[in-house]
């Protein structure tokens, strides 16, 4: 446990996929002593990504957590995914964090993930820094990379360090506020040397630059450097801090994390240049009631407050619950109320975690991040509070799915543990989604693309034992009428005793889409008694749930009981109900019966190059453009689809825009399939029932 909040800095390491953010976590529990032998991901032995699937793909996918001790401060380190496969558990993680270290790879720029990341660091209100990694890779391009990081955040970057060396020559960096030079050895040890004499006007200019930039986030340094005084290193070093506090100024620092180059600099800024959970200042929050806001001060002499923000299920050890503590500090044992829920919880052990290891903690303060197993009801985005003082943390949400599979159990008798498995598995990672859709009798997973649902099927046969198949899902279509017709449903049965008779006409008519069913009793003079007018309606209501043309339910009719006549001995409720199915089947054959499918509101965000493909891609898909606006240096379109024509919509958008487009898409209205497709639709179902 760190002593202090004032020695404790809580920072996420965000990006896209492959910038190198669990190697550079990896190089810096290296440096600081807590691992001896520096692992590759490539070699699937890093401490940070540690799970088999994120072994076989060779890429995080959770958040991971150390604790980094460095010039008697301790780094809380969150490595969080950065495919958008993964991206809940990021946005999820990252609001845990004071501030965020933006790790971006000198060879491929800022990509979609990194802007989406840094966005989640605006609406959490977190101090970032930018670090430049693989500066020793082939093609890496110091300043392009600056370039595309100031247009892409609309920022004005400011240059920290100058890297030495180019690709396969990198060996160092230049520090512009100490104005050292550091190599670094093939063991990422560095030694001081002089700065470079062919770098001598550059570091003299980026020098300039970076005062001048200091300067201007602080009036009386402004004041100073214009009358032409030379500004100290303490002065700049506290301006800097102030300003990366504030967010006013955005720090860049370089290095390569698998070379071990720059880490121990970077360290070294974390732990002088960002703030502590006290200076990050004050949390929002709601009263018990959830109506007033309160503001938390992140003190550790306050009652205990804090939220879960992640779930990991565990078959063995139970559910472990990772939570931050805003306020106050807690035991290694004790318990505490769960506002969210409205219950108490004890704990016997408090854990710290590092990798895949946890470790027992002697407790936790304002800013620490801790774990604790086998809580009763807790579960992620639940708030947690001493219960002298109850508050309710507003928590991230998930990010919307974007697939969805049915799953089914591959062996017979699964079918329920397939169910309870999942639930589990949807504590762990709420970007999953999981539903029953009563009218096709599937099992839906819905995820961020199909990775994500592959991932889970494969931590389900570890976790639980249970192998799924999964399958495109079905569209639930539905039927209706296009015109008003008038029928008789009659039911006669004549067996030895009672017989059965029920007889009605009805009028059936079209009603507006979305209206549903409405049923009218017109009799008069008591032709059909009143006890059985019910039952015709029973009859028509069971038999529209499985329509005329392929069985889907039939929407939006009306239907005007007017007429019919009954037996005095062998009507019955039983003999209506089918007379009233009856008429229903027959008038629905007469009404120019359709076939109706869900259309989704689908927006799509992509990068102005791929406008044309994706415009030309939603066409093809039957899709009608609604309109497009510019966001940045995207392009926001939104159109309508159908669902049928959109549900691999995907992994068919990220080959289109390597991975840089997004969408969402919600439910709008249902409307007519075209003819020829409807065919088609009818065809296939009724080749399945055969």
């Amino acid at each position: 446990m760190t002593e202090s909040v004032e020695r404790l800095r809580t920072i996420a390491l965000v990006a896209h996929g492959g910038a190198g953010k669990t190697s550079l976590a990896e190089a810096m529990l290296y440096d600081s002593g807590v691992i001896n032998r520096l692992g590759r991901v490539e070699d699937q032995n890093t401490t940070m990504d540690f799970e088999p699937e994120e072994l076989k793909r060779q890429t995080s996918i959770s958040s991971s957590f150390a604790q980094v001790p460095w010039k008697k401060h301790t780094i809380s380190l969150i490595d969080t995914p950065g495919d958008q496969n993964f991206f809940t558990d990021t946005r999820l993680c990252m609001q845990a964090a004071d501030s965020v270290v933006v790790v971006i790879d000198a060879v491929d720029g800022v990509k979609v993930q990194t802007e989406q990341a840094w966005e989640f660091a605006d609406e959490f209100n977190q101090a970032r820094i930018i670090f430049v990694n693989k500066l020793d890779r082939e093609r890496a391009d110091f300043m392009r990379t600056l370039n595309d990081a100031a247009e892409s955040f609309s920022i004005k970057p400011v240059i920290l360090q100058l890297p030495i060396g180019a690709e396969a020559k990198f060996r160092g960096v230049v520090d512009l506020v100490a104005m050292q030079a550091y190599e670094y050895d093939d063991q990422g040890k560095a030694s001081s040397i002089e700065i470079p004499a062919d770098m001598a006007d550059q570091v003299e200019e980026e020098r300039e630059k970076l005062v001048e930039n200091i300067a201007e986030a602080d009036d009386e340094l402004l004041e100073k450097y214009l009358e032409g005084e030379t500004l100290s290193d303490e002065e700049l070093i506290g301006a800097l801090r102030k300003a990366v506090r504030q967010r006013e100024i955005v720090p860049v620092l370089c290095g390569s994390a698998t070379a071990n180059i720059g880490v121990d600099l970077l360290m070294n800024f974390l732990v002088d240049g960002m703030p502590s959970p006290q200076e990050r200042g004050s949390w929002q929050a709601l009263d018990e009631s959830g109506e007033s806001e309160v503001e938390i001060e992140p003190d550790p002499e306050a009652p205990f407050s804090g939220f879960v923000f992640k779930t990991v299920a565990d078959p063995y050890a139970g559910r472990l619950s990772i939570f931050r503590v805003v306020s106050g500090r807690l035991g290694s044992d004790g318990n505490f109320y769960n506002v969210t829920k409205g219950t108490k919880e004890r704990f016997n052990q408090l854990l710290e975690l590092a990798g895949k290891e946890q470790k027992p903690a002697k407790g936790a303060i304002s800013g620490s991040i801790v774990a604790v197993a086998k809580l009763k009801d807790t579960t992620t985005g639940d708030s947690i509070c001493d219960e002298s003082r109850k508050v309710r943390f507003k928590c991230a949400d998930p990010l919307p799915t974007l697939i969805s599979f049915a799953v089914s159990a591959k062996s017979k008798g699964d079918e329920d543990k397939v169910y309870s498995s999942l639930v589990k598995l949807i504590e762990e990672d709420p970007g999953l989604k999981l539903d029953r859709n009563a009218e096709t009798s599937e099992i839906l997973l819905s995820g961020r693309g199909q990775v994500h649902i592959e991932a889970t099927v494969e931590k389900l046969k570890r976790k639980f034992n249970v192998e799924v198949q999964l399958a495109i899902p079905k569209v639930p279509y539905r039927e209706t009428i296009k015109k008003k017709v008038r029928v008789q449903g009659k039911h006669k049965k004549q067996t030895g005793g009672h017989g059965q008779y029920g007889d009605c006409w009805i009028q059936m008519e079209p009603l507006p889409r979305g209206a549903g069913f409405e049923f009218v009793d017109a009799i008069v003079g008591g032709v059909i008694p009143k006890t059985y007018i019910p039952a015709v309606e029973k009859g028509i209501r069971e038999a529209a749930q499985k329509g005329v043309l392929a069985g889907f339910p039939t929407i939006d009719f009306k239907v005007t009981l007017d007429d019919g006549s009954f037996h005095a001995v062998d009507s019955s409720e039983m003999a209506f109900k089918i007379a009233g199915s009856l008429a229903f089947k027959k008038a629905v054959a007469e009404a120019n019966p359709v076939l109706l499918e869900p259309i989704m509101n689908v927006t799509v965000i992509t990068p102005d190059e791929y406008m044309g493909d994706i415009m030309g891609d939603l066409n093809s898909r039957r899709g009608r453009v609604l309109g497009m606006d510019s966001e940045g240096k995207n392009q926001v379109i939104k159109a309508q689809v159908p669902l049928a024509e959109f549900l691999t919509y995907a992994p068919d958008l990220r080959s289109m825009t390597g991975g840089r487009g997004m969408f969402t898409m919600e439910f709008s209205h249902y409307d007519e399939v075209p003819a020829q497709i409807a065919d088609k639709i009818i065809e296939e179902v009724n080749k399945e029932k055969e």
